[in-house]
């Protein structure tokens, strides 16, 4: 994937996240670890479908919203 587009995936995770009060332990599970959510949230690794999908459940909102940038 383009480094950027990571970025700007990675920064809309953690956007989100704050803005609603959460900790990456909140977004953490089974399918998903804390450390994971911190290396997406550095844009330190790609992140898959099925993790978008997942920590879009998380923070309780639709898939596409992160990936919607300005």
């Amino acid at each position: 994937m383009d480094k950027e587009f990571i970025e700007k995936v990675a920064n809309r995770i953690k956007s989100l996240r704050k803005e609603k009060g959460l900790k990456q332990d909140d977004l953490a599970c089974d399918e998903v670890s804390r450390s994971t959510i911190g290396m997406f949230e550095t844009a330190k690794t790609d992140i898959t479908l099925s993790k978008i999908k997942r920590i879009a459940e998380a923070l309780e909102v639709e898939p596409y919203e992160l990936l919607k940038f300005d």
